[in-house]
Parts: structure tokens; C-alpha cells; sequence
């Protein structure tokens, strides 16, 4: 998932770090306590700088050094809170970087972009950038920056509920990730019971959660329409650069999806039923193994984790292993539940240091090994950072076994690849609701309405989701959206897991003909950055992007095959 409030806002060109005006030793820690006031100078300084050809560079260079410093500043804070939404002081230290400094410095920044587009300067490698620039600035309007502060406030309301939600299981106080265990577990009543326990905590806060996201909604109708956009998705895909798909394709995404990928799952549910022995598929039953076994447990403490994880990226190649080394030696994994911290997982870069920052809520099962390579993935822009997140799974996975270092025997590495490709199939029918149900929010003039959001999602998620019966549970259904934070945190942030997937079935077949050289150009892909299209980008990684029927469709063929050798 995406980390701050701002992904991929930070400039990075790549030229060597020349000194801070007057502050040649300004690290993110100086800031840590700053104000606008304090940041506003350094800005200013750049815009009021004469600028020529002949000093463009080390202007630029200055440029992306102050966003570095002042973006993992902000990422501090945001990781402080997002560890423990309890600490009013972490709340407040997060709020004044996400609600006064960073919407303010929006304006400036985007001043000193058009200082660069104005001054007509561009070199090979920096087009992108430029195009960003050229939209940043089409889009920019003073009336919004109020208006994006607000919506970090809310966004902070947010995640301190979620993140305080319990249960009492058992005379226990309980976490929601804390109850995944036993719904894998092979007791039925007890999995039902959980499932209830955890869709209800989201439910007897339904109102208060629906209030937060209609303030949401009013401001973002305000943006786009102050942007003099027909809606909150045009301006979304504006904002988000989004040069290389329009709506129309993500459209085609959602009718692939409906046409090859939802059968797919349903077949998957068909056999989870068959061996489950049970007359209907209920929400509960689609955790445990099929099989009737005990839960894959593949790790008891977080250290443990990180060991095999370790080992298992070596393998993948070695530059991994030493790079997950680092952040391992140098505490940059908050991989354990615990109550009050914020929900799901992320991966932030600490553009100072150059160094990212691994989040996570992991309660000891096979889900949470797939998170963490997942957000080991490297991180160069956002549906590229996706292709590598996803293709990283999948690439460690044939290492997984405990003759590799890894966490399973080949019993449970056979169960794991089950497990795994079962869930990319799932994930990607997932994608497709929840891509969908957002364009509906936002260009169907119903989405101020709460009681209309919630049919919608029943609506639309029935498109995608089949084999599972759920009747007599509408509301738990509808649940699942109000815990889906991108919908609240992120908007429009979703599509890319699912291009990132279809991207990463693809280097995932050729890596099953030669892993050495999917992993080889797998990397020659991440070192080019964001200075490429997307369709370069993925064709230097030796795959296509695409939103075909067909070309989805061979891959799920393909993912389907492996299945049925994996459950033998």
C-alpha cells in the first residue's frame, strides 16, 4: 500500500547532494519539531535564487536535497504515529507535517516547477518529470491547499479509530489482525464467530465512519471542481500523472477481470467448498486449508521472520539479501501487531538516508510472509513500485523452503504456492471491485450519499466476487469497504495492484523458463526509476502492460495449471 499522504510527491534527479543554502548540515532531525514558518525560508530562497542554463543543475540539485530532508521528516512523523495512534504527541507531530507544512509547501513547489518550465531546460531522463511538473501546475489552486489540509485531518481521524478497534475473544482483548489465526483455524463455530466479532467492530462504528468519509467527499468534489475538473476522477488521474491509462482502460481492466478472472475464483471456491464438505461456502470458511489441516504457521516471533526473510532474498540475489541486511541491522521493520497501531502495511522511503521502512501488523501467518516480501519490493513510483512489489513475491517464493534458509518443509511449501496463487487470483478480482465501486463514488452523483455508497458496493461487488454465500450478511459485506483504507486514505490509489499483478504473472512466467534473467532484468527495470513511460518501464522488465481480456486471460490459464499441480 501507498505510505504518506503525499506517494511519490518527492523530486529526485539523481545529481550529486550539493549544500543547503545556509545549511549545510541540515539533516531530517532538525526538522523534526519545525514549523512552516522554520521550512518556508529554505523554500523561498529557491524561488528567489536567479536561475540560467548554466545554473539549473545545482539549483535542481538543491531543489531535490531540501525534499529529501523535509519529505523523511515527514515520513518520521507519519511512522511515529502510524506505530501508536494512542500518543496524542505523535498525532499532533503528524498533523503539523500532514496538515500545515505539506499542502503549504505544495504551492511553492509547485512555483519552482514552473520556474524550471518557464526557463524552457530539459535533459534526457528528465521528460517525466517535466510532464509532472506541467500537470502539477495546470492543476494547483490556492483555494485547495485549506481544503487538502482537511482532508489529513480526517484521514488521521480515521486511522485512530481503526487502529484502536478490538474485540474480546474468549474473556481476551483481541486486535482485528490478532483474529486472522483462528480464522484459518479448522473449527467452523469459531471461525463464524470471528468473522462476526470482527465485521461488527467495523459496523457499530459504521455512522461515524460514514461521517468522515462524506467530509471526505465534500472536499474532494470541492478540489476538482476548483480545478475545473468534471469530476473527482478526472482530477485524480490528473494529479496522479497517470500519462499511460485513462478511465476507459481501467474500465477494460474491470470487464477482463469480470470476464476471465471471476470464473476463475469461482472455480477456486467450487473446489474449497467440495473439500471442505460443507452445503454452501460461507464467508468464514474461505480461510482454512481446504484440506481440513492445521493452519500454516510459518513463523512464531517477528525475528524470525526477518531471519528467513533475510536468507530467502539472498537467494533471490545477493544485492537483496544485504539491502534487507541493512534495514534489518538498522531497525527499519515494525513488523508486530499490537493494539493501537494503525491497520495494514506499507513501505516508506526515507529519501534522506536512502533507505525504506517496512510496516506491517503480522500475527504468524503465510499472509504476513507475502506482505513483508511484498513491501521489500523496490519502490520507484507507484504502479511500477507495485510490479515490483508483486513480482518480488513471486520471485522468492521457489526459496521458501527450509533447504534455502526459508520458513516451510515441501509439504507446506506445495500448500503454500496453493495459498499464494489462489490469493493472486483473488486479489485481482478484489482490485477490480474496489477500482470500480471508487468510479462510481465519484462520477455517479450518488456518492455523497451513505445509504447509496453501501448498496452500491453490494452492487458491484457481486460482479467480482463469486462462489461465497452471503446471504442473510449484507451488512457484514458491506463492512469490508469501510475497512479498506485506500477508499478513504487514498482514492483512486488501487488499480495499480491490479496492472502491478498482471505485470508480475508475467515476470513470474518467464522466470519459471530462466530465473537468473527474469531477476536480471527484473532490476535493470527498477534502476530506471520514474525516467520512462510505464510501457517501458515494463518492457524493460521483460513484460507488457496491458489491460486485454486475452492477454489476462492466458495468464489466469496459467496461474490455474500451476494450481492444479500444486494440489496434486
Amino acid at each position: 500500500m501507498p505510505p504518506g499522504g503525499r506517494p511519490g510527491a518527492v523530486i529526485s534527479f539523481g545529481f550529486p547532494v550539493m549544500p543547503l543554502p545556509s545549511a549545510n548540515v541540515l539533516v531530517p532531525d532538525d526538522l523534526a519539531q519545525a514549523t512552516w514558518a522554520d521550512i518556508q525560508p529554505l523554500y523561498r530562497e529557491l524561488a528567489e535564487r536567479p536561475l540560467s542554463l548554466a545554473t539549473v543543475e545545482a539549483w535542481l540539485a538543491d531543489w531535490s536535497r531540501l525534499e529529501e530532508v523535509v519529505s523523511e521528516a515527514a515520513a518520521l512523523a507519519m511512522i511515529a504515529y502510524t506505530c501508536d495512534t494512542t500518543d496524542p504527541a505523535k498525532e499532533a507531530a503528524h498533523l503539523r507535517f500532514s496538515a500545515e507544512i505539506l499542502p503549504q509547501m505544495e504551492e511553492l513547489e509547485v512555483a519552482l516547477a514552473g520556474r524550471l518550465l518557464d526557463l524552457g531546460y530539459t535533459r534526457p531522463g528528465l521528460e517525466i518529470t517535466i510532464a509532472r511538473f506541467r500537470s502539477a501546475r495546470e492543476l494547483f489552486r490556492e483555494a485547495n491547499v485549506p481544503l487538502f489540509q482537511e482532508m489529513e485531518e480526517l484521514g488521521t481521524r480515521y486511522q485512530k479509530l481503526t487502529g484502536g478497534l478490538t474485540v474480546s475473544w474468549k474473556g481476551e482483548e483481541k486486535t482485528l489482525p490478532e483474529l486472522q489465526p483462528i480464522l484459518q483455524g479448522t473449527n467452523r463455530a469459531e471461525r463464524e464467530e470471528a468473522f462476526r466479532l470482527s465485521t461488527s467492530a467495523y459496523l457499530e462504528r459504521r455512522d461515524e465512519l460514514a461521517g468522515i468519509f462524506n467530509d471526505l467527499f465534500a472536499r474532494r468534489a470541492a478540489v476538482a471542481a476548483n480545478a475545473g475538473c468534471q469530476d473527482y476522477e478526472e482530477y485524480a488521474f490528473r494529479s496522479k500523472c497517470r500519462f499511460d491509462y485513462t478511465p476507459a482502460d481501467c474500465r477494460r481492466f474491470h470487464e477482463a477481470v469480470e470476464a476471465v478472472v471471476a470464473p476463475a475464483v469461482e472455480r477456486v471456491m467450487a473446489r474449497r467448498r467440495e473439500r471442505l464438505g460443507v452445503p454452501t461456502l460461507r464467508p468464514w470458511d474461505v480461510g482454512p486449508d481446504p484440506e481440513g489441516r492445521e493452519p500454516l504457521r510459518p513463523f512464531r516471533a517477528a525475528g524470525d521472520l526477518i531471519e528467513a526473510s533475510g536468507r530467502v532474498f539472498q537467494r533471490v540475489a545477493p544485492a537483496f539479501g544485504d539491502q534487507f541486511a541493512t534495514m534489518a541491522r538498522e531497525g527499519l521493520l515494525d513488523l508486530e501487531v499490537r493494539k493501537g497501531k494503525a491497520p495494514g502495511g506499507y513501505c516508506e522511503t526515507l529519501h534522506a538516508r536512502g533507505r525504506p521502512f517496512i510496516f506491517m501488523n503480522a500475527v504468524g501467518v503465510l499472509d504476513d510472509v507475502n506482505t513483508l516480501l511484498h513491501e521489500a519490493g523496490q519502490h520507484p513510483g507507484l504502479e511500477m513500485c507495485e510490479l515490483a512489489s508483486m513480482s518480488m513475491e513471486l520471485l522468492a517464493a521457489p526459496y521458501m523452503g527450509r533447504e534455502d534458509g526459508g520458513l516451510f518443509t515441501a509439504e507446506e511449501m506445495r500448500r503454500a504456492r496453493a495459498e499464494h496463487l489462489e490469493d493472486v487470483l483473488i486479489t485481482l478480482a478484489h482490485v477490480a471491485g474496489v477500482d470500480a465501486f471508487q468510479s462510481w463514488i465519484y462520477t455517479s452523483g450518488q456518492g455523497h450519499d451513505a445509504a447509496a455508497r453501501d448498496q452500491a458496493w453490494l452492487r458491484i461487488r457481486s460482479r467480482f466476487e463469486r462462489g461465497i454465500d452471503w446471504s442473510g450478511l449484507d451488512r457484514e459485506r458491506v463492512s469490508r469497504w469501510y475497512r479498506q483504507l485506500h477508499i478513504f486514505l487514498y482514492p483512486f490509489y488501487y488499480i495499480e495492484y491490479g496492472i502491478a499483478q498482471v505485470g508480475a504473472l508475467q515476470v513470474w512466467r518467464n522466470a519459471r523458463k530462466d530465473q537468473g534473467e527474469a531477476v536480471r532484468r527484473y532490476r535493470e527495470a527498477l534502476a530506471l526509476g520514474n525516467t520512462r513511460s510505464l510501457p517501458e518501464l515494463y518492457r524493460a522488465a521483460g513484460v507488457e502492460f496491458t489491460f486485454e481480456t486475452a492477454r489476462i486471460g492466458e495468464l489466469v490459464a496459467l496461474v490455474e495449471e500451476e494450481l492444479e499441480r500444486a494440489w496434486g
